[in-house]
């Protein structure tokens, strides 16, 4: 069916020195898609120039829209970037570290696969210790909700609209994937968890450390007991 429209969130966070090059990227590798799509960018309270240059693209591309946020928080752009999306089959990536060509490589599992879930599951890492610490981090949470997928964190997603309580995420902060694997779990959403290979970023640097990654896995626990007081 080529009246399927597919809907592209990419949150975006201090990233002027690369994010033009990033979205001409995805713009040229999704011209082998034989479906209409809309690239919904979320400026999430960057204080370079990101809002201006995605300002810039946008009044050259038609499938490329715009949204500023003030407020930062990667599950608030996601959410935000979701509520806006207008397509059957819905998308969200970190687009810092998404090859163009793995996300046309999701999206078309995606098309062949409209009754299903289509999470990315990353083999490489840039560092032995980032592995170690996401296989700790996926310990975790796979332990406490009775997950049984192997990256949680991993992007790019992608869901039929008809999923409806995929819409109705909640976190504002990096537990919103964790968030997404619960729904999924306790709704029964079938899963299809599609290996990506690529570890490089675009530009910038990760924002994770062993601080924000003690925070990740304190949350995990907190949400846990949240969850069990119900």
């Amino acid at each position: 069916m080529n009246d399927l429209l597919i809907s592209i969130v990419l949150p975006v966070y201090n990233q002027d020195d690369h994010i033009s090059d990033v979205l001409e990227r995805y713009i040229e590798a999704l011209e082998v898609i034989s479906h209409p799509y809309e690239m919904i960018v979320v400026v999430n309270g960057s204080a370079d120039n990101s809002l201006s240059k995605c300002r810039s693209l946008e009044q050259v591309h038609k499938s490329l829209r715009v949204l500023d946020s003030l407020d930062k928080g990667w599950g608030l752009s996601v959410r935000k970037g979701l509520a806006e999306a207008k397509g059957d089959l819905l998308c969200y990536t970190n687009s810092a570290r998404t090859h163009p060509e793995e996300l046309v490589k999701l999206i078309k599992y995606g098309i062949n696969n409209q009754d299903s879930v289509i999470l990315a599951n990353r083999k490489n890492r840039q560092s032995s210790l980032r592995q170690i610490g996401s296989i700790l981090y996926n310990l975790e949470s796979r332990y406490f909700f009775n997950l049984y997928t192997w990256d949680i964190n991993g992007t790019p997603k992608i869901f039929p609209k008809n999923f409806e309580k995929l819409l109705k995420l909640t976190r504002d902060d990096d537990l919103i994937d964790l968030e997404f694997n619960i729904i999924c779990h306790s709704e029964g959403y079938p899963i299809l968890e599609v290996p990506t290979f690529t570890s490089e970023r675009s530009g910038g640097e990760s924002t994770t450390n062993f601080l924000t990654a003690y925070r990740m896995y304190s949350r995990v626990f907190k949400l846990w007991l949240k969850q069990k007081k119900k």
